[in-house]
């Protein structure tokens, strides 16, 4: 009976990954001969939305994300997606498109943070948030989960979300 149960657990594992399908990054490490888990998996990094100097026209927050010694570097590319902002728990129902370059790759990990922009038109409405959550992109599709990035900060109709850059 132990062997059945085995057999169909490696079978059911074999199925749900392939089921995964296309474009789905697996958050693999940067190396290929790593044994840590991948910094680019949302409960292996830290994330903070700090206010960035303005521009003409829009307000900017900056959300900085941080990997902590023990794992692995990974590659991301391009803006997050699946953005959603939250005020104490409650979705604020802004969406958030995107802009620049979304081929540029840059290695997040210990040692090395990145950071994307969020940019917000200083014209119209704004709404109070504490919160954002989102999806990281690596260069051949989505990393599983969300990350989520705590801080003060305003959204409104038109808010954009950059590329993912080096350094904090």
């Amino acid at each position: 009976m132990r062997m059945n149960w085995k057999f169909a657990v490696t079978v059911a594992a074999t199925v749900l990954t392939g089921a995964a399908g296309a474009g789905v990054a697996q958050a693999s490490p940067a190396t290929a001969d790593s044994v840590a888990p991948s910094a680019c998996r949302p409960a292996n990094h830290t994330a903070k939305i700090t206010e960035a100097p303005a521009s003409a026209g829009h307000h900017h927050y900056r959300v900085t994300l941080i990997a902590p010694r023990g794992y692995e570097p990974c590659k991301l590319a391009g803006s997050p997606t699946k953005v959603r902002f939250s005020d104490r728990g409650s979705d604020i129902g802004v969406t958030a498109g995107h802009y620049g370059n979304q081929a540029t790759v840059v290695t997040f990990g210990p040692g090395h943070p990145v950071h994307f922009d969020i940019q917000v038109p200083s014209s119209g409405r704004s709404t109070p948030a504490g919160e954002a959550s989102f999806t990281l992109q690596a260069p051949d599709g989505e990393i599983p989960g969300t990350s989520v990035a705590q801080g003060k900060l305003k959204v409104a109709t038109g808010t954009l979300i950059g590329p993912v850059e080096r350094g904090a």
